[in-house]
Parts: structure tokens; C-alpha cells; sequence
């Protein structure tokens, strides 16, 4: 039996919607999306403090191409100050 798909959807405050696959937690979530456009830094990005309660929209298509390093993270963890 094939695995049930998963849905995404975001809302947007004017009522418009988009439907996508999720990646990452499975919960309810609600914040501001912005557009990140920078060809690379993606980690310094999804690990900066001032990012958070957003939603980070990467642009650039080869975002995660070149891995992680510990030394990059600009915080612990996502959304929380080191």
C-alpha cells in the first residue's frame, strides 16, 4: 500500500493559498514570510535569531549544496540566541 501523501498549505493574510509538500515538524505555524535571495549562507540564515517567528523563503535554487558547519551557526538553534 503506497505511503498517504502529505499536504502544506499557506494562507496568506488576503486570503490567497498555496499548497505544497511540508519538510520538517508536522505542526500549525503562523509568521511572516520573507525572501531570503543570497546564493549561499543559507545556514547563517535558518540559524539567526532575528529571523524568527518568520518564515524564510530561500530563493536560490542550490541552497544546502555545500553542507553545514558548526562554526557557521550563528545561533544554537534556530530562532534562539546562542
Amino acid at each position: 500500500m503506497p505511503a498517504e501523501k502529505t499536504f502544506a498549505v499557506l494562507v496568506l493574510e488576503d486570503g490567497r493559498s498555496f499548497v505544497g509538500v511540508p519538510l520538517g515538524a508536522d505542526a500549525l505555524g503562523q509568521g511572516e514570510v520573507v525572501f531570503n535571495t543570497a546564493m549561499t549562507g543559507y545556514q547563517e540564515v535558518l540559524t539567526d535569531p532575528s529571523y524568527a517567528g518568520q518564515m524564510v523563503c530561500m530563493t536560490y535554487p542550490l541552497q544546502g549544496n555545500y553542507g553545514v558547519r558548526d562554526a557557521d551557526a550563528v545561533s544554537a538553534r534556530p530562532g534562539r540566541a546562542r
